[in-house]
């Protein structure tokens, strides 16, 4: 009796073990290499295509449900569609940084001579790239092959859990794994001194060969609607879209869709803003954002209950404004307190306004379409609302003939600043040797090194602080309408509040 109590707790805690370990590498793939690969492309030059390469994840997110409802829920195991996803994954991402590095020195060599010819012009120099530069865009278009393997994965991770947990509430436990993997992953690069090279290919890359390895370990979990037949209704979210019916969650809807806008220039252009500002290790500076969201998360059953769904939301509003303001008026002096406390708040605009709708759509959603309203919002956030977030952000166009380069006057303008980007590489020089409390204690701090010119300095300090002022204002007109048109009464009982909170919430690209 003993020995059969015995093998089953042995055998529990292999399962809890193995999930966590897979939450765990699953992020710290995904976050190795996406919170500072816009550095690394602005410092080699490449900051033409960031956009692009950025943009690829709304664009995996928008399919990954089609697949996951097609294929994977229907015709394989989930932990063995993970598993050859990943290991496909981690084979593309393998020729990444060969990719890139010729990329790199095409656009070095354009600059180059450019400047000796007497002709060089940033926004010239931006549209060879994209014509001319087949590397920069076959970089591109590798990052979008392995964003489609994935994004289905984030799916797959939480059948495979909710499968072989026995309870939803041992769930938070598990997924938490996720958010200490991106930040450890964050933490890694930057004591590597990895945020503007190429090497965080090479990290993601092996965690993610790693994970798909594992997978093959995992619990063995069939497909969930093996041998039922096609629903096309839930497969695009029909019935979840007649939610829009109801005007106060077609005002929250339409308000999350526009939110995203703003939300992309943070995931896009934070680590190059930061490097510019001193900031040498941006992927480790911004995990101060999910330390904060850690805490956070843990407080929405207590705020929910006592704001309510409207000042939830309002108040992650208003932080994003608070976010891009301190960005933009920090960034002529370089203030590191501003900067800092603009990456903190990544908590509270996280989980008050995107925990807090997910709440509050299962909430609103029947019992029988919950799922596919969770997915309708992801669909329309993390897909649609990030899209078009990441083109607007790059100054891009829509199918090549719409311009997107939406901006408040000179706020919102394209950051030129490849001569300083340029000086700043050369400043820094070849990095250093240090130890281990010397490279941590540098994550967090900032400092420019000598020698710089101060009107290159001037010249893309005043860049950035118009460039985030755009986001901000973008911000502040979203949060006026939404205080001004969303009056949904509807309140949770507190125990239903906590127990929303601790269920599976689609994952943010910087959780």
């Amino acid at each position: 009796m003993q020995d059969a109590e015995s093998a089953s707790n042995s055998k529990a805690g292999w399962i809890v073990f193995s999930l966590s370990l897979m939450m765990f590498l699953q992020f710290f793939a995904w976050g190795a290499w996406f919170a500072s690969l816009s550095a690394a492309m602005d410092m080699k030059l490449l900051g033409a295509f960031i956009g692009g390469a950025y943009e690829a994840a709304p664009i995996a997110a928008i399919f990954a449900p089609l697949f996951l409802g097609l294929v994977a829920d229907r015709l394989f195991s989930s932990e063995r569609v993970m598993g050859v996803l990943m290991l496909i994954g981690g084979c593309i991402m393998l020729s990444l940084p060969g990719i890139a590095e010729e990329a790199s020195v095409f656009a070095n060599e354009m600059a180059e001579n450019m400047r000796a010819d007497g002709v060089y012009d940033a926004d010239v120099f931006a549209e060879r790239q994209q014509a001319e530069n087949t590397s920069g865009k076959t970089l591109v278009w590798m990052i979008l092959a392995y964003l489609l393997c994935y994004m289905p994965t984030l799916g797959l991770g939480n059948t495979i859990a909710f499968s072989n947990i026995p309870s939803q509430n041992d769930f938070p436990k598990i997924r938490v794994w996720g958010t200490i993997g991106w930040i450890v992953a964050g933490l890694t690069v930057g004591i590597f001194g990895w945020s503007s090279s190429y090497n965080i290919f090479w990290l993601g890359a092996g965690s993610s060969i790693a994970l798909g390895a594992l997978c093959f370990f995992l619990p063995h979990t069939p497909p969930p609607l093996k041998g039922k037949p096609m629903d096309i209704r839930s497969l695009f979210m029909v019935d979840a879209f007649a939610l829009l019916k109801d005007f106060n969650f077609l005002v929250f809807a339409v308000c999350s869709t526009l939110i995203c806008i703003p939300l992309a220039y943070y995931y896009g252009m934070t680590a190059p803003y930061l490097n510019q500002t001193g900031f040498s290790e941006p992927a480790a500076t911004m995990t101060i954002g999910q330390m904060s969201e850690i805490i956070f998360m843990l407080l929405i059953p207590f705020f929910f209950r006592r704001l309510g769904v409207k000042v939830m939301i309002l108040v992650g509003m208003a932080c994003w404004v608070l976010r891009y303001a301190l960005f933009a008026y920090g960034a002529p002096d370089q203030v590191t307190w501003m900067l800092l406390l603009a990456v903190a708040l990544h908590g509270i605009c996280y989980d008050f306004f995107f925990v807090t709708g997910f709440m509050y759509t299962d909430q609103k959603a029947p019992v029988a379409i919950r799922g596919q309203a969770q997915g309708l919002l992801v669909f329309l956030t993390q897909g649609v609302g990030m899209f078009f977030g990441y083109r607007i952000m790059a100054g891009g166009s829509l199918f090549g003939f719409i311009p997107l380069d939406l901006t408040f006057g000179s706020y919102g303008e394209q950051v030129k600043s490849t001569a300083y980007t340029e000086a700043l590489g050369q400043a820094r020089g070849e990095s250093e040797t240090v130890s281990f409390l010397e490279s941590f204690t540098k994550m967090f701090s900032r400092s420019l090194p000598e020698g710089l010119d101060a009107g290159l300095l001037a010249d893309a300090m005043m860049q950035w602080k118009n460039f985030w002022l755009s986001p901000a204002i973008m911000a502040a007109i979203i949060f006026v309408v939404f205080a001004v048109t969303f009056w949904d009464r509807t309140e949770k009982e507190p125990d239903a509040a906590e127990a929303a909170a601790a269920e599976p919430t689609p994952t943010d690209p910087a959780v």
